[in-house]
């Protein structure tokens, strides 16, 4: 019995392994009868039904059914060989997807095949805000780095579950620069400078949310409005601003005037205008208090400090000048004050205000005249308009203190001397009336006149006839004035070029008339014509003695020589001028030299200038020659005296050219190189004067 069993084991140990090996060989049979493509698919979510999901291969005879108990079976459905979606997926609902596939043969189940079917998220949401549009009001004295919108009220949501991303743009120009948000995850918008309600009352602003890429974008509009706060103090009016921002101005102060040893009831009259202070907080406009804080001595003035108006408290005896220092103050902050000055001058009482000779003026100025043109009277185009206010205070009615102003209009000014001028170029024409005053400095006292002044097209104005303008005229005459210039100093080159020599020889003989240089000889070969001789004719006939002209060692003659210089000379020319005289028909006269060579004894009363070396040896006795008694000159002169000579035999060349000419008969003669010296004719006795030269 043991021996069955055991031999019963052995063959079951044996038949074992047998069976495995053909079931493994069956079930392979089986799968490669039955199987899926792919087991693990991905579908993206947002598909389309009928979307394949995967391939099913089957051996003849056997069949393919979906589980009707998996767990996704609805989800599917198979399409011939193809495994199919039966709708669409979505992600955010189903991440993956089950179906069991029953392989049968026969009506008989062999095999059964799982499909995990993975669903593939895409960006398919955009981030959305909680509120697209939000509205805020900011002061303008929010401290920088505020949080003025929180990140709870506006985070957006995505329903991808993606980590959004935010920016921050401006609307409104400069808003990025006055806002910013906390990082790229945080949309809590921040302060990043000082809000300035004169600069800026609303900013808009866009908020960008975006989760990742290829990134969906949702944007929410920021609307913020800015207040005014109470940030400034009163300002006195007028005032004037120190800088572009206008955050600070400066009062002018006031003025006023007071009569000496009276008191005024009503509020004191001050310039530029009353005392009153206003709050540059116009939204606020909170109430302002007046107050005195130095400066009433005595306390002579009273100051209201609901209105701010001055008043006096007892008269003044003395010519004193008050200045009060007055302050104004927020009612709701006495941190708020400002500060300004009121200076009262007491003066004696004018007793008579200024007033206008005339209640009104006319005057007329014709269109396109420059700015500061004068308007002329009407009716007398030359006379200036000018306004006058008289004051009885003064003998002449001329009160100096007086100035004149302008008030409802820009187009003219006035003078302190009453003449009325345009302020600018007034374009076409028109009848303006403005109101003048005259304003007594001291008194502040004032009067008040009309001026109507009539503009009048002017002629110098292009209109529609096409005539053209003073402007226009003006720059063609400055055209032809340069032209005119050009053509002028042209015309003197030419003349300089083509007659320069003679206008120089005219002036030179022009100054060689009357007293003679002794250093300068115009011309060494003198061209006489018989117009030269007529005019010098002319001269001498009364106030003229003839010279002869000689080069000059610079040493004076003695006044003998001089004399009978002058007496032989004329003796001489006379003579010419009788043997000449009647001889030319066209009474052409000519001037023959005085210098000769030839010596003519038989003539009484022969006078003659001789050169040295054109002396006769044999007639030396005839002549006396006084020598000149100059010493002799340095090695520096020598070349000066080597040219006088030159210059001499040059002449020697040219005895018959003129050497005479003729000066007043009061000049001092200079040639000091003459001499003269009388001689007894030996025939009849008379003097015979030879000049040797």
């Amino acid at each position: 019995m043991a021996f069955s069993r055991m031999a019963l084991s052995n063959q079951f140990s044996a038949v074992v392994p047998f069976l495995l090996l053909l079931l493994t060989q069956v079930l392979a049979q089986i799968n490669n009868d039955c199987s899926v493509a792919n087991k693990i698919p991905k579908i993206n979510e947002n598909n389309l039904p009928g979307a394949v999901v995967t391939t099913i291969t089957t051996a003849p005879g056997i069949t393919v059914t979906i589980d009707p108990i998996s767990l996704n079976a609805k989800s599917f459905d198979i399409n011939g060989t193809d495994l199919i979606l039966t709708h669409s997926l979505d992600y955010e609902n189903d991440i993956v997807l089950m179906v069991t596939l029953l392989c049968k043969q026969g009506g008989v189940q062999v095999n059964s095949l799982e499909v995990v079917v993975e669903v593939v998220d895409l960006n398919d949401n955009s981030p959305v805000f909680n509120k697209p549009s939000i509205t805020v009001n900011v002061p303008e004295d929010t401290t920088v780095n505020t949080t003025i919108i929180h990140q709870d009220q506006l985070t957006a949501s995505d329903g991808d579950k993606d980590t959004i991303r935010y920016e921050l743009t401006g609307v409104t120009p400069e808003a990025a620069d006055y806002f910013s948000i906390g990082g790229i995850n945080n949309p809590a918008i921040l302060l990043r400078k000082a809000l300035d309600y004169e600069k800026h009352t609303f900013m808009q602003l866009f908020l960008y949310a975006r989760d990742r890429e290829p990134s969906n974008t949702a944007t929410a509009t920021i609307n913020i409005n800015i207040k005014q706060a109470d940030t400034r103090p009163p300002w006195f009016q007028p005032c004037s601003f120190i800088n572009a921002d206008k955050k600070i101005c400066i009062p002018s102060g006031y003025i006023g005037r007071v009569n000496i040893s009276e008191k005024t009831i009503e509020p004191l009259v001050l310039k530029p205008g009353s005392l009153f202070a206003i709050d540059p907080d116009d939204t606020f406009n909170e109430k302002i208090l007046y107050s005195i804080v130095s400066g009433n001595k005595d306390d002579v003035f009273l100051l209201n400090s609901d209105t701010g108006n001055l008043t006096m408290n007892k008269a003044v005896n003395t010519t004193d000048t008050f200045v009060l220092h007055v302050m104004a103050t927020q009612v709701n902050n006495a941190q708020r004050y400002s500060l300004t000055t009121v200076e009262i001058k007491v003066i004696t009482k004018s007793n008579y205000p200024p007033y206008f000779a005339n209640s009104e003026y006319t005057g007329t100025v014709s269109a396109g005249l420059a700015t500061l043109s004068l308007v002329m009277e009407s009716g007398a185009p030359s006379k200036p308009l000018k306004i006058f206010a008289a004051d009885d205070d003064f003998p002449n009615k001329y009160n100096p203190q007086i100035t004149y102003n302008i008030q409802n209009s820009s187009d003219f000014t006035v003078t302190r001397d009453g003449l009325v001028l345009t302020n600018k170029m007034l374009e076409s024409a028109a009848t303006i009336t403005v109101l003048a005053t005259a304003t007594d400095e001291e008194s502040l006292q004032e009067a008040k006149t009309k001026i109507t002044v009539e503009v009048t097209p002017s002629r110098g104005i292009q209109g529609k006839n096409g005539q053209y303008s003073a402007q226009d005229m003006a720059a063609v005459g400055a055209t032809l004035a340069v032209f005119l210039a050009i053509s002028l100093l042209m015309l003197g080159l030419i003349v300089y070029k083509h007659y320069g020599n003679q206008i120089k020889c005219l002036c030179q003989n022009s100054n060689s008339r009357g007293v003679s240089n002794n250093g300068h000889q115009d011309d060494e070969n003198p061209i006489w014509n018989t117009t030269d001789n007529e005019s010098l004719g002319s001269d001498s006939s009364e106030n003229s003695t003839p010279v002869i002209q000689q080069k000059s060692d610079g040493f004076p003659p003695s006044e003998p020589a001089v004399e009978s210089t002058i007496a032989t000379t004329s003796a001489a020319i006379k003579d010419r001028e009788e043997d000449k005289e009647g001889n030319d028909a066209d009474s052409v006269k000519e001037v023959k030299s005085i210098l000769t060579k030839d010596r003519k004894t038989d003539n009484a009363g022969y006078k003659a200038v001789w050169f040295r070396d054109d002396i006769d040896p044999d007639t030396k006795d005839d002549v006396v020659v006084i020598e000149d008694h100059i010493t002799e000159e340095d090695d520096s002169d020598g070349d000066r005296d080597k040219n006088e000579k030159d210059e001499e035999d040059e002449q020697d060349s040219q005895h018959d050219e003129p050497v005479a000419s003729f000066i007043p008969e009061k000049s001092q003669l200079q040639a000091t190189d003459v001499n003269f010296k009388p001689a007894q004719d030996a025939a009849t006795g008379d003097a015979e004067d030879d000049i040797f030269l």
